[in-house]
């Protein structure tokens, strides 16, 4: 077992991992090699040759060359080094980073989830940390105007899906453009092969990499390190030869003075061909996404000491090689290796590329699971890949969806440059979303002064926005995929966020009081029946209306009913023992329960086979205990409790002096055993089958929203009972209609 699988196994977190051995910090540096950094590492193979694709031509004095560089280690020094590693990866959420990080934290701190349910018990979870020092004027008054401006709020999670929706455009353009660009090289050696040939075997690998997916990342992790440890070595020892063997003069390229000399003697074609050199950062933010699979240290240490230095070694090479041979513009890269190291170095280029193209759909099925947390996605099948190292998940749908986009780009464009286009104006898009988010992080969260936060905004946005006008410029070359897929992505999203919000608005206004429900008597003016009746249910507080729903129709119901709601909270993950929260439902003769389970963003919402024990074990916990909690009108009280093994049997005995200490005691194990003589009688599952349909008031656009797009996802997403693991034997489904 690896360091990083010993550390999840002994319960070890992201942020105390920075706490261990410099070795398990050195070796955690190592692994990141291959998760982390394919992706990057891989850029050389294409950012020369799509920078120089325009009409941009290289003259024999080689300011074009030497201001290409410039552009390209200043951009690599700013973005990824400056940016990246010395400031964005100090805004962790509990050592989880990546978009819906910033959100969450922003979230916790200033208030502005849209999310249901959320309550002020679950700011008392472990990682709901807000703690900091007092506010200051500036973020008081971001706070006030957020909460004056619901929306704002709104707005900022459409910002937030449009830089994810982005980033899930990534994972269908790097496949194709890092194994098109690693298997083009082979027409150096082979030039009487077509075109069509190269397309087809970039196409039998990226069919190969989907159809491993199921297996997951763990069974070939071992290889993905050492793979992309030996391409940076390679690339680095090439660059090495080649600045030496054709011009050493190379290193006046650093200074910043060639790019205003590049900018002043190109001119606009100057300025457009800046789309190509923005893919030498691709990659940066897979740093900060993935910072929950490692320590923060761990990963800024591999990228300081192997990743920065390598990658501009390589690119200075190749501007080297470029500056002699100026006919090699569109093949440089495997035209400066040297002959006798061709082959090995096209086949590490070859694996590298697959291993980038690995850890960004590895990283597209984190996005994918997180959005469905947050009810911004239908609902998917997610499968764990591995039970030693959390987060290794696989979704076979958007695997598959990915594997036939990734193809229709390759085959469609059958050109890197055209592909290159694309994919920058993806990348630039989402490092500038998390550029507007780390200003508000900066105001809200970190309490900096506002100055601070501007010249943050004023240096990198800046930068920032100037490769995506490059890169807007491309959009008829290809940087129009990106612009179709995420608006794509955001209407799903958007429309089935917005329709399950509806839904939830109806179920609260439609809600059954209960005092109205306590009026009815202890039998609730039906017939109990044994057993224990779970309803589920996404409201946290009253009667859900699927239950008024049902006992209209059939006045009978079972001894004892549990109230279950499933909601997610503005947190990374939530411990076993802080996931259910207990609650009574009116007095102690109704015999009803609430259970909320608790999720966090990045926990697998799916319960296990074990979960009906667990659920009455609680139950029997909080009727145990219940005196040592201050009761409440027809609420009662609520109780978090610790884990709750497969325990149902109470082997308590109550030894007290006084007598009405000793009768609550006798009538709390009097309900225990009714409980547990419900449960062998058999527990049965009540969940809502709704059809939701929008109100013949309703505007077209609402109409179009709801009774086509949203009904056609609840048609094909995955079912409740499916994704609960409720079994199909004591599943009982109620019908109703929401009219929106």
């Amino acid at each position: 077992m690896n360091p990083s699988e010993e550390l999840m196994e002994q319960g070890i977190s992201p942020r105390s991992m920075q706490k261990v051995s410099y070795t398990t910090v050195l070796t955690l540096a190592y692994q990141s090699l291959g998760v982390v950094y394919g992706d990057l590492s891989t850029s050389p193979l294409y950012v020369y040759k799509t920078t120089f694709s325009g009409k941009l031509s290289l003259q024999e004095d080689d300011e074009e060359i030497f201001g290409v560089l410039s552009f390209i280690f200043w951009t690599f020094t700013l973005i990824a080094l400056c940016k990246y590693v010395f400031i964005v990866m100090l805004a962790d959420d509990n050592g989880e980073g990546g978009t819906f990080a910033l959100y969450s934290l922003l979230c916790r701190h200033a208030r502005l989830s849209i999310l249901p349910n959320q309550e002020i018990t679950d700011e008392k979870l472990s990682e709901y940390v807000t703690e900091g020092t007092t506010d200051t004027l500036q973020s008081s008054a971001l706070k006030l105007f957020f909460d004056k401006h619901p929306r704002f709020r709104k707005g900022l999670l459409v910002f937030v899906l449009f830089g994810t929706c982005m980033a899930i455009g990534d994972g269908v353009l790097t496949p194709a453009i890092s194994v098109l660009s690693a298997v083009s090289g082979i027409k150096l050696k082979f030039t009487e092969i077509h075109d069509n040939y190269v397309v087809i075997i970039s196409c039998v690998l990226l069919v190969g990499l989907f159809s491993l997916q199921h297996h997951g990342t763990h069974r070939v992790a071992f290889m993905f390190a050492p793979i992309v440890t030996a391409w940076l070595l390679c690339i680095s020892g090439i660059g090495i030869y080649n600045i030496f063997h054709w011009n050493r003069r190379i290193f006046h390229a650093l200074s910043p003075v060639y790019m205003l000399k590049f900018l002043r003697s190109t001119g606009v074609e100057g300025w457009v061909s800046l789309a190509g050199v923005v893919l030498s950062i691709t990659g940066v933010e897979a740093m900060f996404a993935n910072l929950g699979h490692f320590s923060s240290l761990s990963i800024k240490m591999a990228f300081t000491l192997l990743v920065y230095p390598s990658l501009v070694i390589s690119y200075m090479g190749e501007a080297a090689f470029l500056s002699k041979h100026h006919e090699d513009i569109q093949r440089s890269f495997y035209k400066a290796i040297p002959e006798a190291v061709f082959w090995p170095v096209f086949i590490i280029a070859t694996f590298a590329s697959v291993v980038g193209s690995q850890a960004v759909i590895s990283a597209t099925f984190s996005i994918i699971s997180q959005c469905c947390a947050l009810k911004c996605f239908p609902r998917v099948k997610i499968v764990h890949t591995s039970s030693k190292i959390y987060g290794q998940i696989y979704i076979p749908e958007v695997n598959w969806m990915l594997m036939c986009l990734c193809l229709a780009v390759t085959i469609g464009l059958r050109d890197t440059n055209m592909m290159g286009h694309a994919y920058g104006l993806a990348v630039t898009a989402v490092m500038f979303v998390t550029t507007c988010l780390m200003v508000l992080v900066m105001i809200i969260v970190w309490k900096k002064r506002i100055l601070n936060a501007v010249a943050f905004l004023m240096l990198f946005g800046s930068i920032e926005l100037i490769y995506i006008a490059a890169s807007i410029s491309k959009i008829p070359k290809g940087g129009w995929i990106p612009v179709v897929l995420s608006l794509i992505f955001m209407g799903v999203t958007y429309i089935w966020n917005y329709g399950t919000m509806m839904k939830h608005q109806f179920d609260v206004e439609n809600k059954v009081s209960i005092n109205r429900i306590v009026c009815l008597g202890p039998s609730l003016g039906m017939v109990r029946v044994p057993g224990i009746g779970l309803v589920y249910t996404n409201l946290v507080t009253g009667i859900p209306p699927v239950f008024g729903h049902f006992v209209t129709n059939l006045p009978a119901f079972h001894e004892v009913l549990i109230f279950v709601s499933v909601k997610s909270v503005q947190v990374p993950h939530i411990s076993g023992k802080e996931r259910l929260l207990i609650s009574r439902v009116g007095p102690k003769e109704c015999g009803m329960f609430r259970c909320i389970v608790r999720y966090g963003y990045k926990d697998l919402q799916q319960e296990t086979c074990n979960f009906e024990n667990i659920l009455v074990s609680s139950i029997l916990q909080f009727v145990e205990t219940e005196e040592e909690c201050p009761l409440e009108p027809v609420t009662g009280c609520s109780r978090e409790f610790a884990d709750a093994e497969a325990r149902y049997a109470p082997d308590h005995t109550f030894v007290d002096s006084n007598d009405e200490e000793n009768m609550e005691t006798s009538l709390s194990k009097d309900e225990s055993l009714r409980i547990l003589e419900a449960k062998e009688s058999g527990v049965t599952y009540i969940l809502g089958h709704s059809h939701a349909k929008a109100k013949k008031s309703s505007s077209f656009f609402k109409k179009v929203a709801i009774d086509i797009v949203y009904a056609f996802l609840r048609k094909n997403c995955r079912e409740p009972d499916v994704v609960l693991n409720v079994p199909h034997t004591s599943l009982l489904e109620v019908g109703m209609i929401y009219y929106l």
